[in-house]
């Protein structure tokens, strides 16, 4: 059998050690959040549990990433093998609607920033948030243990405090500008007017004093209580527009999951307005039509259409995706076999092309991940996030959080599927996968990183798949990205290879890194478990094996006895 560095066109070599173990996984951002998730498993809870403490305590060692005041979707598999969407994604305020912003006409190309960046910085730029919701839910629902008890690992290191990575100090020494304009985040984040460096101990008193009351009074402290009073009051002050009508108004959904099919795995997922899964699932129709495994992984053809997919993507994706509630998003028609078809045949297979959107236009269309696993079944893929890095980059005075800046992923433009309107939930690029064969769960896979989320997930999905990668080979595999502008490669591409598709007419530009690190478990034949994090961030993943003593036994020190005496 042939192995897929036999047709690779780009070789790499992974940097980190996956885990693999028998009675539970935990695969994060960042260490400290892997470990709280791992404390539940082996205090006995489920990987609810250990994913919302997980989920808790990134918000303290990721708070650039995710947080309280953010949205997002998580993707559970229950031991039966039913599947469940929790969808906590922000909503626009009331006081928003198509005219509320305008477009910034020196906007980059793709860019729906709107003039003075009044969407995508500041209070006028928050959305009504879903995270604490959702988490609180999801817990209550399916896991085991308590609020205090999953939220414990999180005051921990905000009362006590942390070491920052680099990661952490460059996220920060990249938003410097803009954090500096506000003097309670930058207070935290920007002492003596520098970034917080490597190793210097991060502690947040404020914002544990936020996790108390939430484990004390559970999510209505934010949606009808003294923390959204404090969002809200701040905002008000501000000229933003976010109201304690919005906080109380709101309410999380729980829509079916959205499979599509590739090579005979059924590839699940949330639906609109998470616009990951459907993309995906329409990008592997088209791609199925190609025998990507001969074709080979980096080389220059494989490439070229991976571009061009992804070209047709967004093209069909701006103009039709959206909330469902607003948008007649047709879904069986972008995931049909005609409709692949058809793009397919559209495809030049030597050059370079500009897509337009296969279907109507319907007009009146960061963050953090984790995956986990327990022995029992259960599996939890949730993608979570403030938006942008360190969100609307200000905090709440006195609370330690960070709101997100989710209007920014709206349209200002009037008239489109994606134009803001009051009550509208932000239309999402995340991927919270699995793949399913067989009826039994092979693969689930996630990330962050905004636009580029779903691109790289179907790229994973296709390393495994089709070139038949290990798991940490398929996550830290190097990723290309295009909207249909530039396309963007990360530094494993050749120069030769960035000549030749220069000359198929793409407008090649490197990069450090296309989205972010993601988290990956493949459930294996033997009942083992295995999880990888990549190198575009500080992902752990740590496996639980072991267990506990055998029925019976005791510990005899003064006398030793044998069976039978």
């Amino acid at each position: 059998m042939n192995h897929w560095t036999d047709h690779c066109g780009t070789s790499f070599t992974t940097e980190k050690q996956p885990a693999r173990a028998s009675r539970g996984m935990v695969v994060t951002n960042h260490p400290l959040a892997s470990a709280a998730g791992s404390e539940m498993l082996c205090a006995g809870g489920n990987a609810v549990d250990a994913a919302v403490a997980a989920l808790f305590t990134l918000s303290v060692v990721e708070p650039m990433m995710v947080g309280l005041l953010g949205g997002g979707f998580a993707h559970l598999r229950h031991p039966d093998g039913t599947h469940t969407i929790l969808e906590g994604q922000g909503t626009c305020p009331q006081a928003v609607g198509p005219h509320t912003f305008t477009h910034d006409p020196l906007a980059a190309p793709g860019s729906l920033e709107s003039t003075g960046r009044q969407h995508s910085l500041g209070r006028g730029a928050v959305a009504t948030p879903g995270n604490l919701m959702a988490w609180c839910q999801m817990l209550s629902r399916h896991g085991s243990m308590s609020l205090s008890e999953v939220i414990a690992p999180a005051i921990k290191h905000a009362s006590c405090g942390f070491r920052a990575t680099q990661y952490l100090s460059d996220c920060i020494a990249e938003n410097a500008a803009d954090l500096a304009l506000d003097p309670e985040i930058s207070r935290l984040f920007l002492p003596q007017a520098q970034a917080l460096q490597k190793g210097e101990l991060l502690v947040q008193g404020a914002y544990a004093d936020s996790l108390k009351l939430v484990a004390q009074e559970g999510a209505g402290v934010l949606y009808s209580g003294a923390l959204g009073s404090a969002l809200c009051t701040d905002i008000a002050n501000h000229q933003g527009f976010l109201s304690l009508e919005d906080l109380r108004r709101y309410s999380t959904r729980d829509p079916a999951a959205l499979r599509s099919h590739y090579r005979g795995f059924e590839i699940i997922g949330p639906p609109p307005p998470c616009a990951g899964p459907l993309h995906i699932g329409q990008m592997l129709n088209v791609l199925e039509g190609f025998d990507l495994k001969a074709i080979g992984f980096g080389t220059e053809q494989s490439v070229h259409l991976l571009a061009e997919v992804m070209k047709m993507a967004f093209a069909d994706r701006s103009a039709v995706t959206a909330d469902p509630d607003f948008v007649n998003v047709p879904i069986e028609k972008l995931l049909s076999a005609e409709y692949a078809a058809e793009r397919r045949k559209q495809i030049d297979l030597h050059q370079a092309q500009t897509w337009s959107p296969g279907l109507a236009p319907a007009e009146s269309a960061n963050t953090t991940h984790i995956t986990v696993a327990d022995s029992e079944g259960r599996v939890v893929s949730a993608t979570q996030t403030i938006n942008s890095v360190f969100g609307a980059r200000y905090m709440v005075p006195g609370t330690g959080m960070i709101p997100n800046n989710y209007l920014y992923v709206l349209d200002p433009r009037p008239g489109r599927a994606n134009s803001m309107a009051p009550g509208k939930r932000v239309t999402s690029s995340m991927a919270p996968l699995m793949l399913i064969k067989n009826g039994k769960p092979r693969y689930a896979l996630g990330l962050p990183g905004g636009l580029r989320i779903f691109t790289s997930a179907l790229q994973a999905v296709i390393n495994l798949v089709d070139h038949g990668m290990r798991l940490q080979e398929a996550v830290e595999a190097p990723r290309i990205w295009t909207q249909g502008f530039e396309l963007e490669l990360e530094p494993a591409f050749s120069a030769a290879l960035h000549s030749a598709l220069q000359n198929r007419g793409h407008p090649v530009v490197p990069v450090p890194n296309v989205g972010g690190g993601m988290n990956a478990i493949e459930f294996h034949d033997d009942g083992s478990i295995e999880g990888a994090a990549c190198w575009r961030a500080d992902g752990t993943p740590i496996g639980i094996g072991g267990g506990l003593a055998r029925k019976g036994v005791r510990f005899l020190p003064e006398t030793r006895k044998t069976c039978g005496n």
